[in-house]
């Protein structure tokens, strides 16, 4: 009964204020989404992930850091769902906590990046002239070196470790981000309501901040979803080079890292985190291609 309520109050045409017209959007956005099957497996499968992580002291059924060298490299087994690494440890409870540090890695870079590029685009764009020329010529710097290469180069400035590959792969991330949010600039910067407001008074922080930054992030959360992927991929990568989480901390590159030398007799050890970061990889293009359909008008 609520429900049906809520979606008649959502879907109405006419709506009675702001906050059911915002809230009519939600809902039809949500319902695009719904419909996209593969999109919704992309959201299922970054829901299930993201709950392991969060209860990983609840769902392992043994200590990740706990080492049995009498059982080391068992395979799969009703004790050891994923079987035990070199060192005897359980991969199944290793994969649980490692999405913990995977994933807070991907979350603590989007919180970074995000903002720095929506901001760096929009005064880029805006402005335009010498601030664009500046801010985009430092961007071509960043986007001139492969990611990987730039963030191993920051690390190493820096020394190994789970901070320092968060500030590195921050620092090679934002560029797109801020093409992408000057571009939307550029294109909303001379409209006639940009206008009004200028007309009115008000400042150019504030028309970029409430204004013209609010109608970019539609197109921003399509790239960041579609972008998740290659930032999971980068993390595992400096994880695995031994320049993002150091043993014994269950970060999935790491792991596929000390048991790579196992991979044809006992398989399981490298092929359950790779499996782990191919499905999260996989959740996210799907969600993001969702998105797209749904977020972007120019797919509309």
């Amino acid at each position: 009964m609520i429900f049906s309520n809520f979606h008649n109050w959502a879907l109405d045409e006419t709506p009675s204020s702001p906050s059911q017209a915002l809230w009519g959007r939600r809902y039809r956005i949500w319902l695009n989404l719904k419909s996209n099957p593969l999109a919704m497996i992309g959201l299922f499968i970054i829901a299930v992930f993201v709950f392991i992580a969060i209860f990983a002291p609840w769902l392992a059924p043994h200590d990740p850091s706990i080492q049995n060298l009498g059982n080391r490299l068992a395979a799969p087994s009703a004790e050891h769902w994923f079987g035990t690494d070199e060192l005897g440890r359980d991969i199944f409870s290793r994969i649980l906590y490692g999405g913990r540090v995977t994933l807070g890695m991907v979350i603590a870079v989007v919180i970074l990046v995000a903002p720095l590029g929506l901001i760096i685009g929009c005064v880029a764009g805006y402005f335009g002239g010498v601030v664009d020329t500046i801010l985009m010529r430092v961007t071509d710097v960043f986007l001139a070196f492969p990611r990987l290469i730039l963030a191993l180069a920051f690390v190493a400035a820096l020394k190994p470790g789970v901070e320092s590959a968060i500030l590195a792969i921050a620092l090679t991330a934002w560029p797109p981000y801020a093409r992408l949010a000057r571009a939307e600039t550029m294109t909303i910067r001379n409209t006639d309501y940009i206008a009004a407001y200028r007309l009115t008074g008000a400042s150019a922080a504030r028309i970029i901040t409430r204004h013209i930054a609010p109608l970019c992030v539609p197109s921003l959360i399509v790239r960041i979803t579609l972008d998740m992927s290659s930032i999971i991929l980068t993390a595992a990568s400096l994880g695995f080079l031994g320049m993002g989480a150091q043993p014994p901390s269950p970060e999935w590159g790491a792991m596929i890292a000390t048991a790579k030398r196992f991979i044809f007799e006992q398989w399981w050890v490298a092929t359950i985190p790779g499996i782990a970061i191919f499905l999260v990889s996989l959740a996210f293009n799907f969600l993001g291609d969702g998105l797209r359909d749904v977020l972007d008008p120019k797919q509309n």
